[in-house]
């Protein structure tokens, strides 16, 4: 589904060059839910940021269903990000000005796709993430939960061949956080959907099919859950980013 072969991204301030992806290699089956987790300055946004071509990598291939899209002109990238990527944001980004379900249909309706098909996606995604009672209202009348159950429907209108979140529990209590993890686990189990998500949460990340490790631009460690009970893997991740954290300090 997703490969990333020896990405490399730097910045240039000044006279001085800042690399902060240094290779990065990694790949995200169908059907996975992925995430990657690490320190402040890891290179986890630029990762993302790369991968969705908001930034050009300076080095690297990124394939998506085996099309290297870092390659593409700007109109063509542009139909990619409508048709084959959905986006959660730590934000949400909603439209003030549109119902619930408007803004689920939005990248249908932005892609000139309005149809009679595209309203009812809508209302099995509303029904599926628990939203249906609240599809009439605005984004100002409802909680940060719902409004990410919301946002999680509209990057699956144009059923993506990969959902890109960009730390989708940022802002929400553990309550909140526990629902939207659960919506993507259903969109997962329910939708046959492909999630790749940037977090700082062990708990978000816990309930992963694997977890990638950023340190310095790198990947430090991959794990995987396999059969292991949430609690255990988060414990894991816990134990690892700890470790990773002494030998920082041990430099």
């Amino acid at each position: 589904m997703l490969t990333v072969e020896n990405l490399c991204k730097s910045y240039q301030v000044g006279k001085t060059n800042y690399a902060v992806l240094k290779g990065v290699s990694l790949k995200v089956e169908t059907g996975e839910f992925v995430a990657v987790m690490g320190p402040s300055g890891s290179g986890k946004t630029t990762l993302l940021n790369c991968i969705c071509c908001y930034i050009p990598a300076d080095s690297g291939r990124i394939l998506l269903e085996n099309t290297d899209i870092s390659r593409l002109g700007a109109d063509a990238i542009a139909a990619v990000r409508n048709q084959k990527l959905g986006f959660v944001f730590q934000d949400f980004l909603l439209l003030d000005g549109l119902s619930v379900r408007d803004n689920i249909m939005l990248p249908r309706i932005i892609g000139g796709k309005p149809s009679a098909q595209m309203e009812q996606s809508a209302d099995r995604l509303c029904e599926v993430f628990g939203i249906t009672a609240i599809q009439n209202k605005f984004p100002a009348e409802i909680s940060g939960g719902e409004k990410q159950r919301t946002a999680i429907a509209r990057a699956l209108i144009n059923a993506p061949a990969l959902i890109l979140a960009d730390e989708p529990t940022g802002n929400l209590d553990s309550k909140s956080s526990r629902v939207v993890i659960e919506s993507f686990l259903q969109a997962k189990r329910e939708l046959h959907a492909t999630i790749f998500m940037v977090t700082h949460d062990s708990f978000a990340a816990s309930f992963c099919d694997r977890v990638v490790i950023l340190q310095d631009g790198v990947v430090w460690r991959t794990l995987e859950r396999k059969d292991a009970d949430r609690r255990a893997f988060q414990d894991e991740l816990l134990n690892t980013i700890r470790e990773m954290g002494a030998q920082e300090a041990a430099r």
